[in-house]
């Protein structure tokens, strides 16, 4: 039997990027979805977009290199590209209000069945959220991907019936990543479509609050 194992952060991002098909105009979130940008599939064009008014950039620069006047929304230092393009704020949530970005993966603190997102704030425990572009993002992506781990370090799902936090928007996810996990959100409800190693379906379905509906060609996660 293989060893049960949830997958590291670097991991969780691979398996977000590879949904990532050329041409995409792509915005990543803060934290965690940042670290897709480094693995994008072989042959794969991808337009990277960010909401301080940049396209077509590519990796993000390790700790200490970079240009810092070259910068994505969240002051990290971005690899040139040819062809990369420079615009004001208001024309960068222009382009995502428009409905011009293909694919958006943020981070999240609860996803419910039916696809609704809560990722700015936990009620309690901040004062102040973090908004940002993340409301209109998730309402203005063609797709939404949420990678967040499974649970919390308390071990509650978070992935609800209902979302208890404050919504970012709602009915907006398309797919969930998680550290154990690929789920698509459906009209019929949350679609299991890839275990982490060494998971059964019974395993992952007692950590999900929602009923999980088991898709017939599910398979191990993965990420070539």
């Amino acid at each position: 039997m293989a060893e049960k194992q949830r997958m590291d952060s670097l991991t969780m991002a691979l398996r977000a990027a590879r949904e990532f098909q050329d041409g995409m105009v792509i915005n990543l979130g803060g934290g965690l979805p940042l670290l897709a940008a480094n693995f994008i599939p072989a042959g794969r064009e991808i337009i990277f977009h960010t909401e301080n008014g940049a396209l077509g950039f590519g990796e993000i620069c390790t700790a200490g290199e970079g240009d810092h006047n070259l910068i994505n929304a969240f002051g990290q230092p971005v690899t040139p590209q040819p062809g990369m393009s420079f615009f004001e704020q208001a024309e960068a949530f222009a382009m995502i209000r428009g409905g011009h970005l293909d694919c958006c993966v943020l981070g999240g603190l609860q996803v419910s069945e039916k696809g609704d997102l809560a990722n700015w704030v936990v009620p309690g425990k901040q004062v102040i959220g973090a908004v940002g572009g993340a409301m209109d993002l998730a309402s203005g992506a063609k797709k939404l991907i949420v990678l967040m781990t499974h649970n919390t370090r308390e071990g509650e799902s978070k992935i609800v019936k209902e979302c208890s936090y404050p919504l970012t928007a709602k009915e907006c996810v398309d797919i969930i990543v998680t550290d154990i996990a690929v789920i698509e959100v459906t009209e019929r409800g949350l679609v299991l479509r890839e275990l982490a190693p060494g998971w059964t379906p019974e395993e992952i379905q007692e950590l999900t609050e929602p009923t999980l509906i088991m898709a017939p060609d599910m398979q191990d996660i993965q990420l070539m």
